[in-house]
């Protein structure tokens, strides 16, 4: 009986593994567009490669679509403005030369008035 048991859980791992989605690369023009996805097959992360680098504009969701954070890299190296959304929050992270050169962070301090007229 142990053996059965034994047997039916790894097959059910393996169908599990098996059925996790894996990245995908297209070429367009000299970039490579990756696109990666959570095991549910949703899109994880979609951005470009050049030369086997990060570059240009990546983006992240999560599982159910929400962008998450809005990237950009320039031959492997962070630069620009970055976005990064919470339930909370929404970061602007700003990069010079690979560093952080400074960070804003906004909340919602409070709630919107609603005429029901």
């Amino acid at each position: 009986m142990k053996k059965i048991l034994t047997t039916v859980m790894l097959s059910l791992g393996i169908v599990a593994f098996a059925q996790e989605k894996q990245p995908t690369f297209k070429a367009e023009g000299d970039l490579v567009k990756a696109t990666y996805y959570y095991a549910d097959g949703s899109i994880k992360t979609q951005g470009f490669f050049k030369n086997k680098k990060l570059t240009g504009e990546w983006v992240r969701f999560d599982k159910s679509g929400n962008k998450t954070q809005l990237a950009y890299y320039n031959n492997g190296k962070k630069v620009g403005k970055w976005f990064i959304w919470t339930k909370q929050t929404l970061k602007e992270i700003n990069y010079e030369n690979n560093s952080i050169a400074s960070v804003n962070v906004w909340e919602p301090k409070s709630k919107v008035a609603v005429n029901n007229d």
